[in-house]
């Protein structure tokens, strides 16, 4: 019986696309684990914030899998292996990663803003449900991506692994006091908000650059320049409240510079 090589290094770009997944699994893990630190946070008083630890590891493992996930499609592309099956692996292992995982990040956020006032942790679970317009949001714009052949140098609405990162850094803004904004992100009404302006970037129809270059040319790359260089000086000097702040600058100079992005 010989083996056909060819066949299995076809298959290495969906080895990584499940590797994706099992990081989001592992993130779920992790960030529901959190529901008696919670209890002891609200007997003791939050003073100040200190998050429970397993959900910083949550967070970490989402950043890991959005490394795999640019990773995936370069390793597709360096095989020559891209395929149906491929995308549609992808897009199941986004929903998890970058949507259940953020979302539920969102849900135990919301139940610490909660858990800070008296008799907190008894509310009902309706006030915590807006939580899940995310992964909803990101299942609905996959579908749509999956079956839009027009997508391919720029995007319909924002990746639902820009949204994940983004959710995924708030735990880790608050765990390391990241300029002193660890209030900020357990704030209901601003996590209210931010649940539905990143639900709808991520169904709507907004035109934004891909990150994908196909030539270095300073007149077809502009717009991806500038993020570039912004995005060094704000991880520098912001450290893990860039990444929020990035997300921002992506949305905007997608929209003053995208014909300039081809």
């Amino acid at each position: 019986m010989t083996m056909d090589y060819g066949l299995i290094m076809k298959q290495i770009p969906n080895l990584f696309t499940l590797l994706n997944l099992i990081f989001g699994c592992i993130a779920i893990v992790f960030i529901l684990q959190t529901g008696e630190s919670i209890v002891i946070l609200q007997q003791e008083g939050f003073t100040d914030v200190n998050l429970p630890e397993k959900i910083t590891w949550g967070c970490f493992f989402i950043f890991a899998a959005g490394a795999i996930d640019f990773l995936d499609g370069f390793v597709a592309r360096l095989f020559k292996a891209t395929s149906g099956m491929g995308q549609q692996l992808d897009s199941l292992a986004d929903v998890v990663s970058f949507g259940v995982a953020p979302g539920l990040i969102l849900y135990q956020l919301l139940r610490i803003s909660y858990a800070r006032e008296e008799n907190g942790l008894d509310i009902s679970m309706a006030y915590l449900m807006p939580a899940f317009l995310v992964p909803v949001a990101g299942a609905w714009r996959l579908a749509r991506f999956n079956l839009d052949a027009e997508q391919l140098g720029s995007f319909k609405g924002v990746p639902i692994p820009a949204v994940g990162l983004v959710i995924a850094s708030f735990p880790l803004i608050i765990h390391f006091q990241t300029l002193n904004l660890q209030f900020v992100f357990i704030n209901r009404w601003l996590l209210y908000a931010i649940i539905l302006v990143l639900s709808y970037l991520m169904v709507s129809s907004l035109p934004l650059m891909s990150m994908k270059i196909k030539d270095m040319t300073i007149k077809n790359n502009l717009a991806r320049y500038v993020l570039l260089t912004l995005g060094i000086i704000a991880a520098i000097s912001l450290k893990w409240f860039a990444v929020p702040v990035i997300f921002v600058l992506y949305v905007i100079i997608s929209l003053t510079l995208k014909n300039r992005a081809t």
